[in-house]
């Protein structure tokens, strides 16, 4: 065998390549800016979600009393059901008109 021969040795570099140590800085810069991403888009979306998610603690909060009522209605709607329906169209159409005065007054 020559001298020469390049059989076994590595193969050369271009110069264009950067180098493993730039290359593992330019990753690592990389996935900084991915974690900064991210916990920006995860404050934005709790922002975003606080509404609802003060909405259902304050329904967890009344759990038990709005569980008492409920009963409460299904044993008066099992001895009246006429009377639980009537009462359930008046809240129904009470609602919606206070929805289209609010959507007027606007």
């Amino acid at each position: 065998m020559s001298a020469d021969s390049s059989v076994g040795l590595p193969a050369r570099r271009e110069a264009s390549e950067p180098s493993r140590a730039e290359r593992k800085a330019q990753l690592e810069a990389r996935i900084e800016q991915q974690r900064i991403d991210i916990l920006v888009e995860a404050s934005r979306y709790r922002e975003a979600s606080r509404p609802i998610d003060d909405g259902w603690q304050t329904l967890m909060r009344f759990k038990a009393p709005l569980f008492a009522l409920g009963g409460v209605l299904l044993l008066k709607s099992a001895r009246h059901p006429n009377s639980l329906l009537r009462m359930a169209k008046r809240l129904a159409a009470g609602g919606l008109l206070l929805r289209r005065a609010r959507r007027l007054l606007r």
